[in-house]
């Protein structure tokens, strides 16, 4: 029978994992404010709404700087405000 050797990480992949954190914890954030009513409006705006986390009027939420975020900004940019956060 074959005996399986236990495989380690190596010390440069390790140290590479660690960069990769300090990396994402630099990320850029935007700060999103709910400043229209959604009365009226489309069930779709509602559920892009929803989405981002916005509640109320002047509602806020600080999400990451990322395409995904920005496609639904975009379906709604006259319900909201967008301000760009600065990460040190």
């Amino acid at each position: 029978m074959a005996v399986k050797k236990e495989t380690q990480t190596p010390v440069k992949a390790r140290a590479k994992k660690g960069q990769q954190k300090a990396e994402k914890s630099a990320e850029k954030k935007i700060k999103i404010r709910l400043v229209r009513s959604l009365v009226g409006r489309p069930w779709r705006q509602h559920e892009v709404i929803k989405g981002l986390g916005l509640r109320k009027i002047n509602s806020e939420v600080i999400r990451k700087d990322c395409p995904e975020v920005w496609g639904m900004i975009r379906k709604v940019p006259h319900l909201v405000k967008v301000e760009e956060l600065d990460t040190k």
